[in-house]
């Protein structure tokens, strides 16, 4: 009987974390230790190396930086109830690089408690690619996650407390949009009214929750590039507007002090271990579908300066995860990734050809075949970006020899590299092909900043446009009433050269969840924009996306229990 994640997690003899740390030339007094197996990376070890600061090799040398590390990207192609294995690969890819004698670190997001008790139940990888311990990191971990939903709400909690005080600021209650967080999947918390119940229990208003990975908070600290940037950007935060329309910050209610303090050792970032003793770094954690869908530049830089290949991820499919990885976190951060990993899985290709579920055992080469333009549009997508792209398929027991010679050929006729990976099943040995391809793919070309798919000073309206014509393939975009008005209201206060952040399913290309493989003669729907000042970006919200996620029928919740001596089950 196969073993299933957590029981191929807690069979695992880890290494003490100040053992992984002093490989990467870490002393005791650069780690903060929680536990024997997970650290955090004390503040000074980025200034020494050179991780905060300069953004480029003229400047780094100047300055006595060490140089970086090369970037690797992981991202994956439309995702499928089937799964892809995105994490799986990413952990699984920085193990076969150490197989073949590369100094490798895997940075990756922290999960969020939502999908490990609703959808997902666990998002540290799977089988013998895994980071460990694997229970402290599905669940609390160090804490980041509650302390910015601390942080966050505080902020709710200040301007409430505000208005009900006097508002001496001239609030208008019916124009807050700073919503409430947390950390669960609870759909009856989407829309609220507070302040009921009399005269001392606040100002009555309509308010609402988000999950706390779509809090802006989150977005803040993973790309601060340190606590006084983070200062900064939490002030910026828009919480309301006054009757005649002007913006409402967290420094106007003097919130900005006391939510850093809440996050000054959430900025930092944590270091555990694979299965095989290799260093991972794992900080922060906004979804892709509503976020901006990648770990803090904190801990990917911190993984550049301090090994030769930093391997990362971005969530979902390339279309959310690297399109807002390259448009928003490497345009921020100067970053220059050299190669990009696209997940793919024939079980996926023929679910987006029409193939059931239960159906995906047997071979099914028309299947296969009607499903790849999907692949294929995420191959063109990365490509744009002037990425050299390397499919890594990840391979199950039912793929026969014929599906898998099928793919590789398409990706041949593409332009692209193709790898199979066994990581789930052997671990680093079965990612040291992938890892080969991955370095010769990235010793193509000297380090250079992606191309980006739009300028900043575009119209917002062009931007959003940009994204959903070149990246989803969409004919055009339609705006909302309310999209409208808030794009004014973007105008209005001189934003229009902000960032964009989709928020869009990740089932589809499109933002319909149910068309598959690569849709054609759509349109993008935007209901809502949203303005996250202080992370430097607007939130376009499509379709019928939701900022808190509702549980499923049967909740993983379900499945997930703990005995008598502490052990955990049901995580997978």
């Amino acid at each position: 009987m196969v073993p299933s994640d957590i029981e191929i997690a807690q069979a695992a003899k880890m290494r003490p974390i100040s053992d992984v740390a002093a490989d990467l030339g870490l002393s005791a007094d650069d780690i903060e230790a929680y536990g024997k197996y997970k650290a955090k990376i004390a503040p000074g070890v980025m200034k020494r190396l050179g991780a905060q600061g300069a953004k480029d090799a003229k400047s780094a040398k100047g300055a006595g930086e060490m140089p970086d590390g090369t970037l690797i990207l992981v991202t994956a192609m439309t995702p499928t109830p089937a799964g892809e294995g995105k994490t799986t690969t990413s952990v699984g890819l920085a193990q076969g690089l150490a197989k073949i004698g590369k100094k490798a670190i895997v940075a990756l997001r922290e999960p969020s408690l939502g999908p490990c008790f609703g959808v997902k139940g666990g998002a540290a990888g799977g089988g013998y690619a895994q980071v460990v311990p694997m229970e402290d990191i599905n669940l609390h971990f160090t804490g980041d996650i509650h302390a910015i939903t601390a942080a966050h709400n505080l902020c709710a909690a200040m301007l409430d407390n505000h208005m009900h005080q006097g508002n001496e600021l001239g609030i208008d209650q019916r124009r807050v949009v700073f919503r409430r967080v947390m950390d669960l999947s609870d759909r009856a918390l989407r829309s609220t009214v507070i302040g009921l119940g009399g005269p001392a229990d606040g100002v009555p208003r309509e308010d609402g929750f988000d999950i706390t990975v779509a809090s802006e908070v989150m977005a803040i600290l993973c790309l601060a590039e340190n606590i006084t940037d983070l200062k900064a950007r939490l002030g910026r935060i828009i919480l309301a507007y006054t009757r005649d329309g002007k913006p409402i910050t967290a420094s106007d209610i003097g919130a900005a002090g006391s939510m850093a303090v809440l996050l000054k050792d959430a900025l930092k970032p944590n270091l555990v271990q694979t299965l095989e003793g290799g260093p991972a770094l794992i900080h922060g954690g906004p979804f892709a579908n509503i976020a901006h869908g990648c770990n803090s530049i904190q801990a990917t830089k911190l993984a550049l300066k301090l090994a030769d290949y930093a391997v990362t991820e971005a969530g979902f499919g390339a279309d959310l995860g690297a399109e807002k990885f390259i448009d928003i976190k490497c345009r921020i951060a100067g970053l220059k990734p050299a190669a990009a990993v696209l997940v793919a899985t024939v079980r996926a290709l023929k679910m987006h050809g029409g193939k059931q579920k239960g159906d995906l055992a047997s071979e099914d080469l028309t299947a296969l075949a009607a499903g790849m333009p999907n692949m294929v549009k995420h191959i063109e997508n990365l490509m744009k970006f002037g990425l050299p792209v390397v499919v890594a398929l990840n391979r199950f027991p039912t793929d026969t020899e014929a599906e898998v010679k099928f793919v590789a050929s398409e990706c041949e006729r593409r332009g692209a590299d193709f790898a199979l990976s066994e990581v789930w099943e052997k671990g680093g040995d079965g990612g040291k092909a992938l890892a080969e391809s991955v370095v010769a793919a990235a010793g193509k070309r000297a380090p250079q900043a992606p191309r980006f798919i739009y300028d900043p000073e575009m119209s917002p309206k062009d931007k959003i446009t940009a994204i959903a014509r070149e990246i989803y393939g969409a004919d055009g975009v339609a705006f909302t009433p309310e999209a409208e008005r808030g794009l004014r209201t973007v105008h209005d206060l001189g934003l229009d050269n902000l960032l964009v952040c989709m928020a869009k399913t990740q089932y589809s290309l499109s933002d319909n969840a149910a068309l598959l493989g690569r849709p054609r003669g759509f349109d993008i729907t935007v209901r809502e924009v949203r303005i996250s000042a202080g992370a430097g970006f607007l939130v376009a919200v499509t379709g019928n996306i939701m900022t808190m996620p509702g549980l499923p029928k049967r909740p993983a919740a379900l499945s997930i229990d703990v005995d008598a001596e502490g052990k955990v089950s049901g995580l997978f």
